[in-house]
């Protein structure tokens, strides 16, 4: 018998080429820079000393920085558990065909296609007690409310003003997801008498388990990155309060101009992604699954 060889046609490199290109000057570039930085004290131009893991030892002993990490992991798990829950009962409320459903689709998308910078804005008037319907309305209410002058309230109203510029996107995911349950599933369900709840249980959340790996994904990674907004509506304030991560390497390397340090803490913070990324995901991935494990005599 003859084996036939298949012949290896190395021109489809030439067709991933500019992807290579593109992800060389975007990602490795950059990261590689970063690296050399982190190793090295920078006197002034050209002035380098080398100094090793000095400026990893550095961050790791400084107690802002612990701080910092300590209200982002607080702030993005309470994105987590507002956001998700929310995103889900809005998809279940939107109506699934007709021009409603159309109607609902672009009014629910509208404060997706605001700018960063722009939403921060918009709640820094909303929130004024003097010209804000928000602040006006909680001081009617008898709530003394100042979120330039109260850590929680700021640390709230920055929660509150990201739950409304992102929820919207969990619910567009869930509500693909809901759309791309075969009917038969509903038929079934009702056939055999089930509730509501059973069928979100039994049907629909076992179905949107990969919709909402990636929406827990999604916005995990961009509220642990958020900067624009806490900045452009608290600035960090009052005191350290909504000071994240991304605000806290900003005054780092821009304020202070410490780039050896600020280097190593953007090394520190992308592992600290990934690393929270990864359990993330491999948690969402053993949710709503069982393994049944018989044992024999």
């Amino acid at each position: 018998m003859s084996a036939t060889v298949k012949p290896v046609n190395q021109k489809a490199w030439w067709l991933i080429l500019p992807v290579i290109l593109c992800v060389s000057f975007s990602a490795i570039i950059p990261l590689m820079t970063v690296v050399n930085y982190s190793v090295q004290d920078i006197l002034g131009p050209n002035q380098t000393v080398f100094v090793g893991t000095e400026w990893f030892a550095s961050i790791m002993r400084d107690e802002d920085l612990h701080a910092a990490l300590w209200r982002q992991l607080m702030f993005s798990g309470a994105v987590l558990a507002v956001e998700i829950p929310l995103g889900v009962m809005l998809a279940l409320s939107m109506p699934a065909k007709g021009w409603r459903a159309s109607a609902v689709l672009v009014v629910v998308s509208l404060s997706l296609l605001i700018p960063w910078n722009v939403v921060g804005t918009i709640w820094q008037i909303f929130g004024r007690a003097d010209i804000g319907l928000f602040g006006w309305v909680l001081t009617q209410l008898g709530i003394s409310y100042n979120y330039v002058g109260n850590p929680t309230q700021a640390w709230l109203t920055v929660l509150l003003m990201d739950v409304w510029h992102w929820t919207p996107l969990v619910a567009l995911l869930a509500y693909a997801g809901l759309q791309a349950i075969p009917e038969a599933y509903y038929q079934a369900a009702s056939i055999d008498g089930a509730s509501k709840w059973a069928v979100f249980r039994y049907i629909q959340l076992p179905k949107l388990r990969g919709v909402l790996m990636i929406a827990v994904l999604l916005r995990f990674m961009d509220s642990f990155m958020i900067y624009t907004e806490p900045f452009v509506l608290t600035g960090g304030g009052p005191g350290s309060s909504t000071t994240f991560l991304s605000q806290y390497l900003t005054q780092k390397a821009i304020g202070q101009f410490d780039m050896g340090p600020a280097a190593a803490f953007s090394l520190v913070y992308f592992l600290i992604i990934l690393l929270f990324c990864f359990v993330l995901y491999n948690w969402m991935l053993r949710v709503g699954t069982s393994t049944k494990e018989t044992h024999h005599d």
